[in-house]
């Protein structure tokens, strides 16, 4: 399993540098299971969204799956506003 972990702000000008972090850090591990952890986010807008779906859309492409720990009420909340929460938080 490839942890990784989201930054304490996730702001739109942070998320594409963040998306490319994630990616290189995850393809050399290999793993099949990519969990983040999102506890650390305290200051974030719809572009930390935007990240988690982008890895998600990179992990699933190569066959694996994304599990996402540690959500904030705020992060789930913004997910559920835009319609995503059950891409990030599958049932």
């Amino acid at each position: 399993m490839s942890v990784l972990t989201m930054p304490e702000t996730l702001l739109h000008e942070h998320a594409p540098a963040c998306l490319a972090l994630w990616v290189a850090q995850c393809k050399p591990m290999g793993s099949s299971v990519v969990s983040v952890d999102a506890s650390a986010l305290t200051a974030f807008d719809s572009s930390a969204l935007a990240a988690l779906l982008g890895l998600r859309r990179e992990v699933l492409a190569q066959g694996g799956t994304l599990q996402i720990s540690g959500m904030t009420s705020r992060l789930r909340e913004l997910a559920r506003l835009y319609g995503v929460i059950d891409l990030l938080e599958p049932v």
